[in-house]
């Protein structure tokens, strides 16, 4: 259900940049504005994962120098069959994470020194599964073909008020032309709710799907759950100073400090939803966190696990007790 959800959206992320080019300049406006946005989705997928590494100083972590945060995302990988990806490292205190890439061949996971000081192993490992199933999922594309839409919405509403400013907008429609003077009204005003409202319902579908096939991936979503409390406090209390709203989305938990009526257009869906959620899959309905855990490199890691080759009890779709992430 998720995945129709996610193409029916994107689907009117396009329509809505094209609707802004219908409004600006008629059917040849739209058909500009549809190869726009062709051009940005191409430049998206290429060139995405390299910008917002580059944005927040990610830096490369060898085996060598970080080995249990290397061997976790080896173990996630290698249980699920995918390839290894490039891991690294952010010089931040607010614990998060992040995944990026434009598929699992060429994807890389990024993690705050904070998040290595304060989550355990086991909380860690969640974490982590998380953004693998991020990976797994394509979600990173899909988030970052939605966000260079939408931040195209954004600057043609400004194109919009700018129009407006000096008059334009011909209210001739017999050839194709713009929608006028309230074409350009109704696209200024209401073309950057809309694109964030439809942003904001991608993300949060991935997001839903994203925990629970990490919680999976590790089976232990009372880890993940007991992760998100302590991820969400912590970026409440001390957010992380380069995040910005373009690039929310793909994190852990939102890097933003936004709160009360700004908490409606969060990229993320609130965090005591995805914590019950999680608890139920673990079969405890509204139980407490999970006791924290030694810090990452305290006691020696557990074994390698192998690939699944049956999944867990918590895995049966359908049945008793099943959960609705949609």
């Amino acid at each position: 259900m998720n995945q129709i959800k996610t193409v029916v959206l994107l689907g009117l992320m396009t329509g809505l940049l094209m609707a802004i080019g219908g409004a600006l300049g008629g059917r040849q406006g739209a058909l500009i504005f549809l190869l726009i946005a062709a051009v940005m989705n191409f430049s998206a997928y290429w060139f995405s994962d390299k910008l917002v590494l580059r944005h927040y100083r990610a830096q490369p972590v060898e085996p060598g120098n970080a080995p249990g945060l290397y061997r976790i995302v080896q173990e996630l990988a290698v249980g699920e069959n995918l390839p290894m990806p490039k891991v690294y490292l952010i010089q931040d205190p607010t614990p998060n994470a992040f995944a990026t890439g434009r598929n699992p061949a060429h994807a890389a996971v990024a993690v705050t020194t904070g998040i290595v000081e304060i989550l355990s192993q086991r909380e860690l490992k969640a974490v982590l599964g998380h953004e693998m199933a991020h990976v797994k999922n394509r979600d990173i594309l899909i988030g970052s073909v939605a966000a260079t839409i939408a931040g195209a919405v954004m600057w043609m509403a400004h194109v919009a008020q700018f129009a407006m400013f000096f008059g334009g907008g011909s209210s001739d429609d017999d050839e194709g032309g713009g929608l006028g003077i309230v074409g350009l009204l109704l696209t200024a005003v209401l073309a950057p709710v809309a694109a964030t409202l439809i942003q904001m319902g991608i993300s949060r579908s991935r997001e839903y799907l994203a925990d629970r096939d990490g919680a999976r991936m590790c089976q232990d979503p009372a880890g993940l759950a007991s992760a998100l409390a302590k991820l969400e406090q912590a970026n409440h209390m001390q957010p992380m100073h380069r995040a910005e709203p373009e690039s929310a989305h793909i994190f852990t938990v939102s890097p933003l400090s936004a709160g009360g009526f700004a908490k409606l257009f969060s990229t993320h869906p609130p965090i005591q939803d995805r914590i019950s959620r999680l608890h139920e899959m673990a079969g405890r309905p509204g139980s407490p966190a999970v006791p924290e855990g030694p810090p990452l490199g305290a006691p020696p890691m557990p074994p390698p696990i192998q690939p699944r080759k049956s999944p867990p009890p918590f895995e049966r779709p359908g049945g008793p007790g099943s959960i609705d992430w949609s």
